[in-house]
Order: C-alpha cells, then sequence, then structure tokens
C-alpha cells in the first residue's frame, strides 16, 4: 500500500474541483488522457455537499441470493490498515449490478465512525436523506429500496468500478462531477498546476468577453491559453 501524503497536500487538492485536477493531471502526461476516472454510471448522489478526497479502502459485493459471503469484520479490519481520511470503494458483483444496497444509513453511520467520508460503488445506496445529513458522500450507480441479500464478498484487493481499477490506498478526488484517481507521484504538484490551468482558461475566457474580441485570433488564443498551462 502506497504511503500517506503529507495531510496539506490533500487539503490542497480539495480546494479544487475534479475537472481542473484532471486537467492539471494531463500536464504531467503520465497516463492517457481517456484513463484514471470512472465512468458516468458512477454518480455523485449529494452534489450540494463538499468534494471529497481520500484513500481507497476496497470491497466487493453481492446482493442477489442469499450467501454467506465474507465476514463484515475483514473489511472493518481493512479500512482500519488503510490511512485517513478514507473512501470506501465497493465493487457490486452482481449480474446484473445494483439490484440491493449495502450502503445506507447504518454503513454510512458506521464506517463515519471508522474515519471514512465516503463511498463509491458500482452498486446501489439508499437511506438518502440520513446519510446526506451526516455529510458521507454516496457517489453510486443507483438508489435501491431494499438491500437484498446484500453481503461483502473480499476486502482489500483491487477492484474495478465505473471501468476504473482502484487499489488499496490509491488517492481519490471525488465531486458532483464524478471520481478521479490521482496519481500519488505528482499529487503535491498538481495545485500549481491546477492554478495555471484556471489562470490561463480565465485569461482566454475574459479575452472572450471582452470588446477585444476578435474571431480571427482564436487559433493563437488557444495556443497562448496551452502554452500558459506548460508554464
Amino acid at each position: 500500500m502506497p504511503a500517506a501524503l503529507d495531510p496539506s497536500v490533500l487539503d490542497a487538492l480539495g480546494r479544487y474541483d475534479s475537472p481542473t485536477l484532471s486537467n492539471a493531471v494531463e500536464l504531467f502526461d503520465v497516463r492517457p488522457r481517456d484513463e484514471g476516472f470512472m465512468r458516468h454510471e458512477v454518480r455523485c448522489m449529494f452534489p450540494e455537499l463538499p468534494r471529497i478526497v481520500g484513500y481507497a479502502a476496497t470491497a466487493a459485493m453481492r446482493a442477489r441470493g442469499a450467501g454467506e459471503g465474507y465476514h463484515p469484520d475483514a473489511l472493518t479490519a481493512h479500512v482500519q490498515a488503510v490511512p485517513g481520511p478514507r473512501i470506501v470503494v465497493v465493487q457490486d458483483l452482481d449480474d446484473e449490478p445494483a439490484h440491493g444496497a449495502l450502503w445506507g444509513e447504518v454503513m454510512a453511520t458506521t464506517f463515519t465512525r471508522l474515519g471514512c467520508i465516503g463511498v463509491v460503488t458500482d452498486g446501489s445506496v439508499r437511506d438518502l436523506d440520513e446519510a446526506r445529513a451526516m455529510g458521507f458522500g454516496f457517489f453510486a450507480r443507483a438508489v435501491s429500496v431494499s438491500h437484498g441479500y446484500a453481503r461483502v464478498e473480499g476486502a482489500g484487493e483491487p477492484v474495478t468500478v465505473g471501468g476504473l481499477t482502484v487499489r488499496p490506498g490509491d488517492l481519490l478526488h471525488a465531486d458532483q462531477h464524478g471520481v478521479l484517481l490521482v496519481p500519488a507521484e505528482i499529487a503535491a504538484e498538481l495545485p500549481a498546476a491546477a492554478d495555471r490551468v484556471i489562470a490561463a482558461e480565465q485569461e482566454f475566457i475574459g479575452w472572450i468577453r471582452s470588446p477585444d474580441f476578435d474571431a480571427a485570433q482564436l487559433p493563437q488564443r488557444r495556443a497562448k491559453m496551452k502554452d500558459a498551462f506548460l508554464g
């Protein structure tokens, strides 16, 4: 599991929305631009809540068909072995997923006490009012009435949620736009890069809105903005 970063790095990352950080990651050319984030089916249930930044604790679950499953204490133990703040990332193994909700008021309350700030799952969630009131982030595929036979099937192994493979200890940033995997090796450099992105974009937008706007200059202005991104 990767070592935890200085808490000030996570605090700094929390000042930016996920699209801005995604743009900043691109400047370092550490991965393809079409990777490193979850697909649109994993959506933010509480867009009005603050964005969250934390380390992934991973699990797999099922809700269809009665079964013994994996003892829930193993997930509790795994979560406590991951640095805080923690985001639980849960892959739903059912076909079709999201039939029953593992996460509701009881789980949100329990894992808040274990230092978790949210859950990300391609399964379903429920008890939205209660989770929202405690400020626990729900990022999920769907909302479900029932928990069905929801049970944990594994913990502490890599999972794939929304097309993104997440390993224990991975650094995640999530907000109303979705879930972004932050490369730990550049995390401390991202705030400065994000500031460059913001400044360049705002200069470009300001010019477009100004009386000086000239459509013939768009190619040069776009090139100038790109150069500013690169510093």
